[in-house]
């Protein structure tokens, strides 16, 4: 199979690899991650997985929305219809979520759904949807460009070796399927068309937005493993 560009070192240099390259040690600290690591080895408590699970729907529903702002934003047919097909996916796979793999966990997906998001998901679901709502087309395209691009690049790594653990070895093979890989693919080559057209000043801020929605990737992870949730007072 001819490879996908969404592996960085086989991108031709643009503005994706530009904004990836700002924020390449919170990338190679994400796989570094024990969440990931325990992931790929199976050894991950199933309770960091089942917290990571309940605080994804709500993230997908955030996530939902900035893309559709995103799409508004888009000056071509093209740019609209791939993030509005993507805005829709993230509710399909959100309500997929909670009738399956929560159920199937032992999860009541009722319970997951009237669960508070954690300071880690609102953190990140506020930020991305500030920037794609009040910010250009780019700025949009930077916040919610981490989600695709971390997800793929974490998918095509962990695969070769899968994990032991069918529950996550299917999620693994969730994020390296082919047809995930080619939505990435076609965000990318947006990123680098709009990218190419930006002046310094445009472009340092989209690096700044790609780079802080990578970090809040690593915390999203993190907060899964530690269980950190709003304190108690």
């Amino acid at each position: 199979m001819t490879p996908l560009l969404t592996d960085p070192s086989t991108r031709p240099a643009g503005a994706a690899t530009r904004w990836w390259g700002a924020a390449l040690p919170v990338y190679d600290a994400i796989l570094a991650h024990p969440f990931l690591a325990g992931l790929a080895d199976g050894t991950l408590p199933a309770a960091a997985f089942e917290r990571y699970l309940v605080q994804d729907a709500h993230y997908l529903r955030g996530y939902a929305r900035a893309l559709a702002l995103v799409a508004a934003h888009g000056d071509e047919e093209g740019d609209v219809a791939l993030f509005a097909r993507s805005a829709a996916t993230a509710i399909a796979v959100e309500r997929q979520l909670h009738a399956g793999l929560l159920a199937e966990l032992g999860i009541d997906p009722e319970a997951a759904a009237a669960s508070e998001p954690g300071p880690a998901t609102t953190a990140y679901v506020d930020s991305l949807v500030a920037a794609a709502a009040t910010g250009s087309f780019a700025d949009g395209l930077a916040a919610v460009l981490p989600c695709y691009w971390v997800y793929a690049r974490v998918g095509e790594v962990l695969l070769p070796g899968s994990s032991p653990d069918p529950r996550y070895a299917a999620w693994i093979a969730t994020y390296a399927d082919p047809g995930f890989q080619q939505t990435v693919a076609a965000v990318l080559d947006v990123v680098d068309r709009v990218g190419a057209d930006l002046t310094a000043e445009p472009d340092a801020r989209a690096r700044r937005l790609y780079r802080k929605g990578t970090v809040h990737e690593w915390l999203f992870w993190d907060a899964a493993w530690t269980g950190r949730s709003w304190p108690s007072f």
